[in-house]
């Protein structure tokens, strides 16, 4: 199989469980670290399959790579090869489609308990239809045209959307494992001391009963990343 383009836009926000899923698959995957100087995949159709992760700028920066790596989502869905995008990646993936990223209705930061939609969700989470899941994001996207709104919030309402049979965006974080929460609840601290949202924990909710709820996260990522890698190309 053609190896899996992860693309990691800064250090402290790395692939983890995604990475974690694929070797336990025997899945082969190489991870392009822009902030490290990496160019972006020169051909989509040398991969199997697309991952794009998060990152604290925004999908409306003035960066100089976000427009070739717009076109590499639309490369990607043109040629049938899968994409999955978490939380900044979701919305690239949103922008590139021809949606919208703008302020979410609240900022999020720790866990959420989110809403499946429809059959299509289930689809992608295990059928279940309550989802508790890690979030940190002050933006959120539209839902593209052509794309099935697949999850909604009580605090952001577009969590994910689905487009085709393949191609999954996602606001929040099911890659995190438990060591990558506890270095963000370090990094972030002055941002959660200021945060009033009542969406956002605080470390001292967090942190209590972090391995159970990564337990949790992970079953879910489980299901997600069991149903996306059914669409690589091989």
């Amino acid at each position: 199989m053609l190896p899996i383009a992860v693309i990691q836009h800064v250090p402290d926000d790395g692939p983890c469980y995604f990475a974690t899923y694929l070797e336990r698959a025997g899945l082969p995957y190489r991870v392009f670290r822009l902030f490290d100087g990496d160019a972006l995949p020169a051909r989509i159709n040398a991969h199997s399959g697309l991952c794009i992760l998060g990152g604290p700028m925004s999908a409306n920066d003035d960066l100089a790579y976000l427009p070739p790596l717009f076109e590499l989502v639309r490369a990607a869905v043109q040629a049938d090869i899968p994409v999955i995008g978490h939380c900044l990646g979701g919305q690239i993936m949103a922008r590139a489609l021809g949606g919208t990223v703008q302020a979410s209705e609240h900022v999020e930061i720790g866990w959420s308990e989110l809403e499946a939609l429809e059959d299509a969700a289930a689809d992608w989470f295990g059928g279940a239809a309550s989802l508790r899941l890690f979030q940190w994001h002050g933006e959120s996207f539209s839902i593209p045209p052509g794309a099935r709104h697949l999850v909604r919030g009580r605090y952001c309402a577009n969590q994910a959307f689905g487009l085709g049979s393949k191609h999954l965006a996602m606001q929040f974080h099911c890659e995190v494992d438990e060591a990558k929460v506890r270095r963000w609840l370090v990094l972030g601290q002055q941002e959660l001391a200021s945060c009033t949202s009542p969406a956002a924990q605080q470390a001292e909710q967090i942190l209590p009963n972090l391995a159970q709820a990564i337990v949790l996260s992970q079953q879910l990522a489980d299901a997600i990343y069991g149903r996306w890698v059914k669409g690589l190309m091989v």
